[in-house]
């Protein structure tokens, strides 16, 4: 069985009606909304936001943490939670502060080690139908261990090259927003657009009709948990390119940032239902909201991490809504 005849067999169901389709066009078209409300509240709020330099400074941290959701976002693909991203992107951080800097092939290899011990994480939890979440909790503690081992506190620097990237400044469009393109572009013809994107999403939408074509779902794992760690491993030299430094626990918050842009954009835990455009939306709609939306509102940054989820739980509320009317 060919992949384009497995991917009609995965989104084979039955035609719905005027008022389906215009649900479901809605539903995909709440992340793109989600991220013009916010902006049109930062515009009412503080106009002067709204420019190069604003816009340069306010998603300064959205490159890592849409690298990070796409990491997150490959892993629920295939019906799965990855627990260790955050702990993961400071374990890289570290790495990158000390010996991607100091002994660049050192840094190299173990960089690239780690994206072995995630494909060997993703054959593990298949060969043994182990729960990802509680492998990957486990995960997240020996990372975090590394990284304390790595630099037990604060320091270390970005390499040269990387601070160069990570500074770059094109002209009329800001870096962070030419990046969030080239991300989602890349990853969507990669996972949307391609024969194989086809198998790696069936792994989580129809497993069963997948094992019958004759795919090893094994192979796909492994696949999907290696991309997990190169995407990971990508946003933690993101953001020490942006910080300049380390810190072991720079990317522990970014376990639920990841997966809350990933469900942000429209993904969903279960059928492999994902979308690569939509989780880079989520994370630049999380990456606005986190901090500049609710500065300019005066809120406390106590009561920062409450409304980041206030906002997330309207917009699942939305979709929820929404999906009622495609039945």
């Amino acid at each position: 069985m060919t992949a384009a005849s497995l991917e009609t067999r995965l989104k084979a169901s039955p035609a719905g009606g005027g008022a389906a389709a215009r649900a479901r066009m809605l539903r995909s078209l709440l992340p793109a909304l989600s991220l013009a409300l916010v902006l049109l509240a930062i515009a009412w709020l503080n106009p002067r936001a709204i420019s190069y330099f604003g816009f340069t400074l306010m998603l300064n941290l959205a490159i890592p943490i849409a690298l990070a959701t796409i990491a997150q976002m490959f892993v629920i693909a295939g019906n799965e939670l990855d627990l260790s991203i955050g702990t993961f992107v400071g374990f890289v951080g570290c790495v990158t502060a000390t010996w991607l800097k100091d002994a660049p092939l050192v840094g190299i290899a173990v960089l690239l080690g780690s994206i072995g011990v995630y494909a060997l994480l993703g054959a593990l939890i298949h060969l043994r139908n182990l729960p990802s979440i509680v492998v990957t909790l486990g995960m997240s503690f020996v990372w975090q261990g590394l990284a304390i081992l790595i630099l037990p506190k604060p320091g270390g620097k970005a390499p040269d090259w990387l601070l160069s990237l990570m500074a770059f400044k094109p002209p009329l469009i800001p870096f962070p927003i030419i990046a969030a393109l080239v991300i989602a572009t890349v990853v969507h013809i990669g996972l949307m657009r391609t024969s194989y994107g086809v198998i790696l999403r069936g792994s989580g939408g129809n497993a069963a009709a997948l094992r019958r074509a004759g795919w090893s779902l094994l192979r796909t794992k492994i696949v999907l948990f290696a991309l997990t760690g190169l995407f990971g491993v990508l946003s933690g030299m993101a953001l020490i390119g942006i910080t300049t430094s380390a810190d072991a626990n720079i990317g522990n918050g970014y376990t639920l940032l990841s997966i809350a842009g990933v469900i942000l954009g429209g993904g969903e835990f279960v059928g492999g239902r994902v979308s690569p455009i939509g989780a880079v939306i989520g994370a630049l709609t999380l990456a606005l909201a986190a901090s500049p939306l609710l500065t300019f509102m005066h809120i406390p940054p106590d009561w920062q991490v409450a409304a980041n989820g206030a906002i997330l739980i309207i917009v699942l509320a939305a979709r929820v809504l929404i999906s009622r009317k495609e039945r």
